[in-house]
């Protein structure tokens, strides 16, 4: 055994993963009633732990309180709900026909916990996201190793103590550091990883998953637009663009990333934009000086603001070294400009004019297919149409971004914004394998079924198969 071997064999990942397997074995998980305790105790670690949250949060994001319950509490204690209320209609084993062959013949398929499964969580909602995919893992009666993201080290800490003391930990254990440790966690070939993230890091996730055979989901994003037809009603579509690009600074996946105006709406819409933002900053100055979670991150949204040929309407600053970057609407940049073809993830918004609907849906499918796509029409054939052109994760009309709060949907990307879906059923099934059943009976054996065949039993075959 080589050195290398030898230390992956040996590490911390490898022995969790080992005292893991061991739990597996054993088949506790696999109940109905250890599944449900589970889901209960990560609504109870959620609500006691909100404080501990809350705090670490405003460390690592500059979060408000408030902010954090909506996007980080609310929405995986309602999935840990939703979980527990249907838990036991998913696990019931479904019964299916079978075909003249197999009779006399029973047919059926249930699901059967994965294993040993690996949550990779990101750090723009890093309680939501790593949480999230837990209820969908524990759930499906699986054990899980969660990976917390680095760039979001007080809720990392917080969520390693909070699992300590509220989950089973024989069952479900956090590692805490940097991608080191992932392609570590990786290398134990796990029964399925899920990462939440940006394409390149997940192409590197899929790299070190592959030579285990290891199965993935990928939760990554894109460039989500927002389309505001000619008929849209445009106060309600100014507040709601706002208020979902304002939450956590425009660093969610699913924001408005940029918007498609119809010209003729244009002048009309702009200054209400303009207004529901300042209205809705959380600074109350237009949305100044908004936390971005690192540096590094906040110089990458200051250079897309390098040479973008349009016309600044609010914003406009930056301060990397102190992480803060302005709400920033840009009008009518040049479609070629960094900040037309990158991911923004930040507080800026793109406003592109267009002169018509054929325009605006030859823009969005001349991309990759994005995470989300919005409209905002009061037409339902419009709304129809936008639906069957665009391919995306999902397609929400007339609001930004609520999909995500619906269990019953499945979330999930396609193409370069992702593969797999979560949320509900969705999530069970992912961490789950749908096991074909068969029970033939052992009488009627006509003799005919076996070989050697003459020409009247070939006929007969022939009509049975």
């Amino acid at each position: 055994m080589t050195a290398v071997q030898e230390k992956a064999v040996n590490s911390t990942a490898a022995q969790e993963v080992r005292r893991l397997r061991a739990t597996f074995a054993t088949g506790r998980t696999r109940s109905v009633q250890w599944r449900l305790d589970q889901l209960k105790a990560i609504e109870t670690m959620l609500t006691d732990g909100e404080p501990a949250i809350a705090a670490a949060l405003a460390s690592d994001l500059g979060r408000p309180a408030n902010d954090t319950f909506l996007g980080d509490i609310a929405p995986p204690l309602a999935e840990a709900k939703f979980a527990r209320k249907h838990l036991r209609q998913w696990m019931k084993p479904q019964r299916v026909g079978v075909p003249l062959s197999q009779f006399p013949g029973r047919a059926w398929y249930d699901y059967e916990p994965l294993g040993v499964v690996l949550v990779i969580g990101p750090w723009n909602y890093p309680v939501y996201l790593t949480i999230g995919p837990l209820v969908a893992a524990i759930a499906a009666g699986n054990c899980a190793v969660l990976k917390p993201s680095e760039h979001a080290p007080a809720t990392a800490a917080v969520l390693a103590d909070l699992v300590t003391r509220y989950l089973d930990t024989d069952a479900i254990t956090v590692l805490e550091g940097g991608a080191e440790v992932t392609q570590d966690i990786l290398a134990q070939g796990l029964d399925h990883a899920f990462f939440t993230g940006g394409p390149e890091v997940g192409k590197a996730v899929m790299a070190a998953a592959a030579p285990h055979l290891t199965p993935v989901t990928l939760e990554l994003g894109g460039k989500c637009p927002v389309f505001v037809a000619a008929d849209a009603d445009l106060d309600v579509a100014a507040r709601r663009i706002a208020w979902t690009k304002l939450l956590n600074s425009g660093q969610t996946c699913i924001a408005p990333d940029y918007l498609l105006v119809d010209a003729s709406v244009r002048e009309a819409f702009l200054p209400k934009l303009a207004d529901a933002f300042r209205d809705l900053s959380p600074n109350r100055d237009g949305g100044r000086q908004l936390p971005i979670v690192s540096s590094r991150h906040a110089q990458r949204l200051a250079d897309l603001l390098d040479n973008h040929g349009g016309e600044v309407l609010l914003g406009g600053g930056a301060e990397p070294d102190q992480r803060k970057v302005d709400l920033t609407v840009v009008v009518d940049p040049n479609l070629d400009a960094k900040v037309m073809q990158e991911e923004i993830f930040g507080p800026i918004l793109p406003v592109v004019t267009v002169e018509s609907v054929d325009a605006a849906l030859a823009h969005i499918t001349s991309g990759p297919k994005p995470l989300a796509a919005y409209i905002f029409s009061g037409s339902k054939a419009l709304q129809r149409r936008f639906r069957k052109t665009v391919s995306a994760g999902a397609v929400v009309a007339n609001h930004v971004a609520m999909h995500v709060l619906v269990p019953e949907l499945p979330f999930g990307g396609v193409g370069n914004s992702g593969m797999g879906a979560y949320h509900g059923k969705w999530g069970f099934e992912t961490f789950s394998h749908r096991k074909a059943h068969l029970n033939r009976a052992v009488r009627p054996d006509p003799r005919l079924l076996y070989p050697p065949y003459n020409a009247i039993t070939q006929r007969i075959l022939r009509f049975v198969f």
